[in-house]
């Protein structure tokens, strides 16, 4: 298995564990936690499918102008959902830091940030984006 495949496996398996946590942090009512979990999850999920194709992609959180620029080599019904995927990647990455640390210029806590309906909004749209990386992999994992 190349280097880039087995990176790919390894960021959605890591993606998977953050959806994990993100359902915990969700139940356990930790909604700012379950917001940056489902933000991990959906940049885990891009980076694995640009190292899938072999994209060197930049060192950020939201790698979705990525995503896009290799929109031709891509599958059609994967395409038909680049629009959601990009969406997602992009809200998310602006919820990452104020889902960690507050808003500091503020001083208001992460936790008093969001709520039970950002959690599920979130956790919904990773697990969309997670199923599609996962579908992708495994047809090109078939070829």
């Amino acid at each position: 298995m190349s280097s880039n495949r087995a990176l790919g496996e390894a960021y959605l398996e890591d993606a998977e564990y953050s959806l994990e946590e993100c359902k915990r942090a969700l139940e356990r009512g930790y909604y700012h936690r379950a917001v940056r979990r489902a933000q991990e999850c959906v940049e885990l999920c891009l980076k694995a499918i640009l190292r899938l194709f072999g994209v060197e992609y930049p060192r950020s959180h939201d790698v979705s102008s990525s995503l896009l620029r290799i929109r031709n080599r891509l599958p059609e019904w994967f395409k038909r959902e680049l629009d959601f995927i990009v969406e997602v990647s992009t809200s998310l990455a602006l919820q990452r830091a104020p889902s960690f640390y507050g808003d500091e210029y503020r001083r208001i806590p992460a936790r008093r940030l969001f709520k039970k309906e950002d959690a599920e909004r979130a956790l919904s749209m990773a697990t969309r984006v997670l199923e599609l990386a996962r579908k992708l992999y495994d047809e090109w994992m078939e070829h």
